[in-house]
């Protein structure tokens, strides 16, 4: 193999945010395929807030990466060995790659993507898992319906841009929640969101019952805390709710804060809805057909901020977290 293959370990935890001790870097070679495997080379690879929860030992969907494996993290690759019926040399996939250039892997572990219908970065975003988990959180659990207020936080990044989309799509008002001017000004000028929220400005409850003066009936949270406690002042009878994530908590893990207006959710007859792509995976291909269509049909756009370098892993997870990516984060990686 011509490159010389380059792995991401999980080396020790992290008491809040990740850092560069979190990881370990190593060379070692990567077998040749077996019958029903293939060998991939890494094109593109995703940055998630569920990074932090894949490497702390507590209870969740998935199993905690240990010490010394290689990173878990969804990628984009090449095919560059089979051994297996379904893929041949050339063919291009997604799915768990681990942070790493190059594996040999059980075929049945990934889905083959056709790089000719969107450039492969799509894949990692708006036509990846965050475009799957907006397109189904929203209008599966969420249930928006024309006329009705949408508040989504989060709104300027990989899921939360696509969610305000399809919610303006489906004739909602839509209101986004944000961290800085730059984040804000996307979504009021380029998104054309109906009202647009600074949480680092003032009162977050006042900008909300600004924003939505009739109440909320749909809210896609993907930070929890404080955010969440807000909305749920003003949520109105029967909203519903989206537990997608709660970045805000990630940090503090091992102290984890519970609801104060938790009352709410029975006075107001509330429903908190959590979910992760678990739920949705035989649904993938409905999801791919809608946010491709409405792509190409100018309804929505995908925005991507890129890295590159498998190099600069530790950094970018640490921009994940401070909330400085512009869309959907992720890192490209040379030939």
């Amino acid at each position: 193999m011509s490159t010389q293959p380059t792995q991401i370990r999980f080396a020790r935890p992290a008491q809040g945010v990740p850092d560069n001790d979190t990881w370990a870097v190593t060379h070692e070679p990567v077998p040749d395929p077996q019958d029903g495997e293939i060998t991939i080379k890494v094109r593109y690879l995703s940055i998630d807030p569920a990074i932090k929860g894949w490497i702390t030992d507590k209870k969740s969907y998935i199993e905690a990466v240990k010490p010394g494996e290689v990173m878990r993290g969804f990628g984009v690759a090449e095919v560059i060995a089979s051994r297996s019926d379904y893929f041949k040399v050339g063919d291009f996939c997604t799915g768990f790659t681990g942070i790493q250039t190059h594996a040999t892997m059980d075929s049945r572990q990934l889905r083959k993507i056709d790089p000719n219908l969107a450039p492969l970065s799509r894949f990692m975003g708006g036509l990846g898992m965050p475009g799957f988990t907006a397109y189904f959180g929203l209008l599966d659990i969420g249930n928006p319906q024309p006329g009705e207020t949408v508040v989504v936080s989060s709104a300027a990044g990989a899921v939360g841009h696509v969610v305000a989309q399809i919610a303006k799509l489906k004739g909602c008002r839509v209101v986004g929640i944000a961290g800085g001017p730059e984040k804000c000004a996307y979504l009021r000028d380029d998104l054309k969101l109906d009202a647009v929220i600074d949480y680092r400005e003032g009162s977050l409850l006042e900008a909300l019952s600004e924003a939505a003066p009739k109440g909320v009936d749909v809210y896609f949270d993907g930070v929890g805390g404080e955010t969440l406690d807000a909305v749920l002042m003003i949520a109105n009878r029967h909203a519903r709710i989206i537990a997608c994530g709660a970045v805000s908590t990630y940090a503090q893990m091992d102290a984890p804060q519970g609801l104060k207006n938790y009352t709410l959710v029975i006075t107001q007859s509330l429903m908190i809805k959590g979910f992760t792509m678990r739920d949705y995976m035989h649904r993938i291909k409905e999801a791919f057909v809608d946010l491709l269509t409405w792509e190409h049909e100018g309804k929505i756009v995908f925005r991507e901020h890129i890295l590159e370098g498998i190099e600069c892993y530790p950094d970018a997870v640490k921009m994940i977290f401070a909330g400085k990516n512009n869309g959907k984060l992720m890192i490209k990686l040379g030939d």
